[in-house]
């Protein structure tokens, strides 16, 4: 079992029949925490009924609410999701919440430099006040893994490159991948040699590239592992990248071999996507009878 911290959005999804709790930050910190991990969650709320089922949720996970900061002036994030008809989601982000001015204090502090590893995207990074405050949690950091959430317009080159630098473990999406490395000057076309291009731009050992329903590719100490996908009927992919990563992640730290844990990781992102919203339970037999269903 590893302590993380994971920084970043607490907020509602609103899809067009219904709402559920989520954020990207906050799927990967519950499926870290459904694998047995000691998991801190580093978010803002507001005052009411939207924060509290939140700060409920997050307790009744059995992650660490210590660090969730209640905000009178800022309401609880809130996301419109609209879904086409292949169950991909589009986002109307709403601007400014209460994570958006996530403060610097001591217990945050102190709950990173006590971690093995430090779980933040970029989507925090929308504005200056948590921005700040993730810059300096970031120095405490030992172990810093940064999943890129593209969500325009709430990002720039400057801070995606500051964060990249920063990071021992990168994640993107496969269209991610394309963008970033265009804004850093790569003329490649191929995947591989564009990820192998951001590695060396910025010096990351262990980057993530998902490509939806054909899997997923990881560069781990040089070494490049490969899974091709689960054949899935999709319900929704939300949250589906933030249970993969919160599973690979787990494995690694569990020190498992990369080539098992990227397989285990697309299985869980795989049974995710076809079941509803970000945090579906998922059984450890579950998972093991969808991996070897012979």
């Amino acid at each position: 079992m590893s302590k993380i911290t994971c920084f970043g959005e607490v907020l509602w999804d609103v899809f067009p029949t219904h709402k559920k709790i989520g954020g990207a930050p906050l799927n990967v910190a519950s499926r870290l925490q459904s694998f047995n991990h000691d998991v801190t969650m580093v978010s803002a709320i507001g005052q009411g009924e939207s924060g509290s089922k939140i700060m409920q949720y997050l307790k009744d996970c059995g992650i660490d609410t210590s660090c969730v900061q209640v905000h009178n002036e800022y309401k609880t994030g809130k996301v419109k999701v609209m879904l086409n008809e292949k169950g991909s989601a589009s986002y109307d982000i709403k601007y400014p919440r209460a994570w958006d001015k996530i403060r610097l204090t001591e217990i945050n502090k102190k709950a990173v430099e006590n971690s093995d590893a430090f779980i933040f995207g970029s989507l925090v990074a929308r504005d200056d006040s948590s921005r700040k405050t993730l810059y300096e949690l970031i120095e405490r950091a030992k172990y810093k893994i940064f999943d890129l959430n593209l969500r325009p317009p709430y990002y720039t080159k400057d801070v995606l490159f500051y964060l990249m630098d920063k990071a021992d473990f990168i994640k993107f999406n496969d269209v991610e991948l394309y963008e970033v490395s265009k804004y850093m000057g790569s003329k490649y076309h191929s995947l591989e040699q564009n990820l192998m291009f951001v590695a060396e731009k910025t010096n990351t050992k262990q980057i993530c590239v998902t490509k939806g329903e054909h899997g997923a590719v990881l560069l781990y100490n040089g070494k490049l592992f490969y899974n091709s996908g689960f054949l899935i009927k999709v319900i929704d992919t939300v949250g589906a990248g933030d249970s993969f990563l919160g599973a690979l992640i787990s494995q690694l730290l569990n020190k498992v071999e990369p080539q098992e844990a990227i397989d285990f990781a697309c299985a869980v992102g795989a049974l995710v996507a076809q079941s509803e919203g970000a945090n579906p339970k998922i059984t450890p037999s579950e998972i093991d009878a969808f991996m070897n269903p012979y």
